[in-house]
């Protein structure tokens, strides 16, 4: 635990990412059941533990349809329809090519062609059979794989901050290692919660400005994250499902501001697939969210904040609106 006046910080390292939960009142004992609250939900959506779930869908891949818990099914659903829209940058069954690549497990090369091409044809989101009435999943061809990882961070943030709520929590934060999902405001600051807007390729503590909101979830995916270097180009986690490579495009992270964690999984993925014009057009057309992008050419490119506000710290960069 950690402690500045009046805030109590908890920290575990969980999903793979250190994870940090600041409260106004010292408690132990809470910081433990959100933390085992987070071991369990992410027990369910693992693709890095044999008895999961999601495991044992893809294992029945080709063979049968595999019935599951109400919380699983949902996510499935939620992360299937997002697969099935048009150009979509999201795919639940991107899986298969993620495991070859290994970007951030030791992968540090990029596959031969004819390997991701033949992946490719297990990537079909519209070969995943869902079945309500029975709460059921199948992966129609045989070798398919279903990968939650871009989604279920936001999920188990939304589930803390429901529980936190439960317990008459009215001012947290949560931070699961690129989502964070706040209640209310802390006391200190009316206006909200500050979270940092991380420099490409620096230190951890190199900030290109700092959000302040309220009541909101804010998430940020960037190629900085993961990735390797050859043959002087960056090779990072964030696929483009049509090609079985890296997206390559203009930029370097999305920041998604929202009500849910989950929106923000979503929406960092999809807008980043749109790229900063199409993507400033889409987020105009949606109350409920707000999107930072900042590019290649050193742009830190906003949406008009209707629920944030940002401060740039460094000026080598250019903000604009």
């Amino acid at each position: 635990m950690t402690t500045q006046p009046g805030v109590y910080g908890y920290s575990a390292v969980l999903m793979g990412s250190p994870i940090l939960l600041k409260l106004f009142d010292s408690n132990p004992s809470l910081a433990r059941q959100v933390f085992q609250l987070i071991k369990q939900q992410e027990n369910l959506f693992t693709v890095n533990r044999a008895d999961s779930a999601v495991m044992a869908i893809n294992q029945a891949a080709g063979q049968r349809a595999v019935v599951v818990s109400e919380p699983v099914f949902e996510l499935i659903r939620v992360a299937h329809a997002v697969s099935l829209l048009p150009d979509s940058a999201f795919n639940l069954t991107i899986g298969p090519v993620v495991k070859r690549w290994k970007i951030g497990f030791q992968g540090r090369t990029v596959p031969p062609a004819e390997e991701i091409s033949a992946l490719l044809r297990l990537t079909d989101p519209h070969q995943v059979v869902l079945d309500a009435d029975a709460r059921s999943v199948m992966l129609r061809q045989p070798g398919m794989e279903i990968d939650l990882g871009a989604i279920a961070k936001g999920y188990i943030a939304d589930v803390v901050q429901a529980f936190l709520r439960q317990q008459g929590v009215t001012q947290a934060l949560i931070n699961l290692g690129g989502n964070v999902q706040t209640l209310g405001a802390p006391p200190h600051e009316p206006a909200g919660w500050q979270i940092g807007l991380k420099t490409p390729f620096a230190s951890d503590d190199a900030l290109l400005g700092v959000l302040q909101v309220k009541e909101k979830s804010v998430v940020t995916s960037g190629i900085y994250e993961r990735y390797f270097l050859q043959d002087e180009r960056c090779w990072h986690h964030i696929f483009d499902p049509r090609t079985g490579y890296p997206l390559d495009n203009e930029l370097l992270s999305v920041t998604v501001i929202a009500d849910r964690s989950l929106d923000g999984d979503i929406y960092t993925t999809l807008l980043y697939g749109m790229g900063v014009a199409r993507g400033l057009a889409y987020v105009a057309s949606r109350a409920d969210l707000d999107v930072i992008f900042v590019t290649r050419d050193r742009q830190i490119v906003c949406s008009a904040p209707r629920h944030f506000r940002f401060q740039q710290q460094d000026f080598s960069w250019r903000l604009r609106y």
